[in-house]
């Protein structure tokens, strides 16, 4: 399609999107766009900005919107993340963001699969697209944990990768290209010490309450099961702070606002992220990122 087909189309999946979130029931909501303090992610660089930062995601503040009483809050604005360029990445980008209270990690997947497959209807006329010559079926999905994965592709259990080291080479080279090559794939379950915002799980206490989506190999969104103990998150925060210090990134100050928050009470609830752009780019059957926004 040519550009202008490509922009009205991202037009079309924005309010698609918008309509099944209020219709389930979602408030749609705005919070700042420069903030006082990140959440200190250990390979996510923010951009500073005068005497603050422009934010990586909007998640603390939505989450302190949860502390106050909000129960289904959703958003689409911009985010930025430094130094990040090429086929799916931008400085800046645009973001969606969503949480429910009381829903646990899988009711969100089931959700988000739904919008995706609902959305597919709406602006494509069908759920049977097409991606760069691969036919995906957007109205079906499936799910593979992340240890199955890395066995199945990579050879190696993905504890014993994440122990020595390999996991991002081999999650980057072996897995991610295997995911979502027939529908959306859900890999869950990540390895405890990669997801520092979600609670562990349950049933293995190995493994954190996280997943991400993939459509023909490019992930899509990032889920957590909210870990909602303060004490922990400190805990967290203080090591990816450390990790950051080693690693000469950019120091922040403690975020604050959102700490305090927690510490008032956060309801059980869970939340994604989607790259909204990266979204468009599957809907337009487009191979860059700069074919589906205006820069």
């Amino acid at each position: 399609m040519s550009k202008t087909d490509n922009l009205k189309r991202r037009s079309a999946l924005l309010r698609a999107l918008r309509n099944g979130f209020y219709n389930a029931g979602f408030d749609e909501v705005s919070t700042a766009v420069k903030i006082p303090a990140p959440a200190p992610e250990e390979y996510i660089e923010s951009v500073p900005s005068a005497d603050g930062f422009l934010r990586t995601s909007p998640e603390l503040a939505m989450k302190r919107m949860l502390c106050a009483g909000m129960e289904k809050i959703f958003q689409i604005g911009p985010a930025f993340r430094a130094e990040e360029s090429g086929r799916k990445h931008r400085e800046e980008f645009t973001i969606l963001e969503y949480y429910a209270v009381n829903w646990d990690y899988r009711q969100l997947a089931e959700f988000t699969a739904a919008f995706i497959a609902r959305a597919a209807q709406e602006v494509c006329g069908t759920a049977r697209i097409s991606y760069q010559g691969h036919p995906v079926d957007l109205g079906r999905h499936c799910y593979i944990s992340v240890d199955e994965a890395f066995r199945k592709y990579a050879g190696v259990s993905a504890f014993t990768a994440d122990a020595d080291g390999t996991f991002d080479e081999l999650m980057v080279l072996k897995v991610e290209p295997e995911l979502g090559k027939e529908c959306p794939e859900f890999l869950i379950d990540y390895p405890a010490a990669r997801a520092s915002l979600s609670r562990l799980s349950s049933r293995d206490n190995r493994v954190a309450e996280r997943w991400e989506v993939y459509i023909r190999g490019m992930e899509l969104g990032n889920a957590f099961g909210e870990l909602t103990d303060a004490a922990e998150q400190r805990r967290r925060f203080a090591a990816a702070l450390q990790f950051r210090a080693e690693q000469g990134m950019l120091k922040y100050p403690e975020a604050t606002d959102f700490l305090e928050a927690l510490e008032r009470g956060m309801p059980e609830s869970s939340g994604c992220a989607i790259g909204f752009d990266r979204l468009c780019m599957i809907f337009c059957d487009e191979y860059d990122i700069a074919d589906v926004i205006f820069e």
